[in-house]
């Protein structure tokens, strides 16, 4: 069990590797295409801006991460494993939108949530550009998840997902006859994978300075 001064100092830690709220947009970015690099975009294309909330829950046994596995009703990604996030309104600040959507997803109240700062920005062969928001949810969430986006919401420890040995790399065939190569984790029965996994293995090379392998 973690002391409440180790607790907050790694909190402190933690937050200092972040970049911080106001600062310029970071000059790299990872995607969907970092392990196929051959098969990334030649030309930039126009992206749409999105958050995703990196929500950090403090547990008996330490940090946990909020996931949720989307709604089988939904056109994409369906069934999938995700962070709560979407796409950010005109004008409105990445982290603004991770709590926005994070409420209407999983009823989690912003007045819980306490950003901490930006990790690195992930582009999606789907379109998005989306901006990673690590926040701290203090005690009293309760998860309601909205039927229409969301399945199921769960945690997993945020130590498996920055222990690099919980990732490997699976590949698969797109409908054009493309192989692409991408990060999975399996935890308990849930297999997280594609941008979450690429988004959140960002976050440890961010945090422990690992090289991408």
């Amino acid at each position: 069990m973690t002391s409440p001064e180790s607790a907050e100092a790694f909190r402190d830690w933690i937050t200092r590797h972040l970049d911080p709220l106001e600062a310029p947009p970071s000059s790299v970015d990872r995607s969907d295409f970092d392990l196929t690099p051959e098969h990334a975009p030649a030309e930039a294309a126009v992206l749409t801006p999105a958050a995703v909330l990196v929500g950090l829950v403090a547990r008996p046994r330490g940090l946990s991460v909020i996931l949720t596995r989307r709604s089988d009703a939904l056109r994409r990604h369906t069934g999938q494993i995700a962070l709560p996030g979407g796409r950010c309104e005109p004008g409105e600040t990445p982290w603004a939108a991770a709590v926005r959507e994070a409420h209407e997803e999983i009823g989690l109240e912003p007045a819980l949530v306490t950003v901490a700062g930006l990790s690195t920005p992930y582009r999606t062969g789907t379109g998005f550009h989306v901006i990673p928001v690590v926040g701290f949810v203090a005690e009293g969430y309760e998860p309601r998840p909205n039927p229409d986006e969301v399945a199921e919401v769960f945690e997993t420890p945020f130590g498996f997902l920055m222990d690099p040995a919980s990732y490997e790399q699976r590949e698969m065939e797109t409908a054009d006859g493309v192989k692409r190569r991408f990060y999975a984790a399996t935890w308990e029965d849930r297999t997280i994978w594609g941008a979450t996994a690429g988004m959140l293995r960002a976050l440890y090379d961010r945090l422990y300075g690992a090289a991408v392998a």
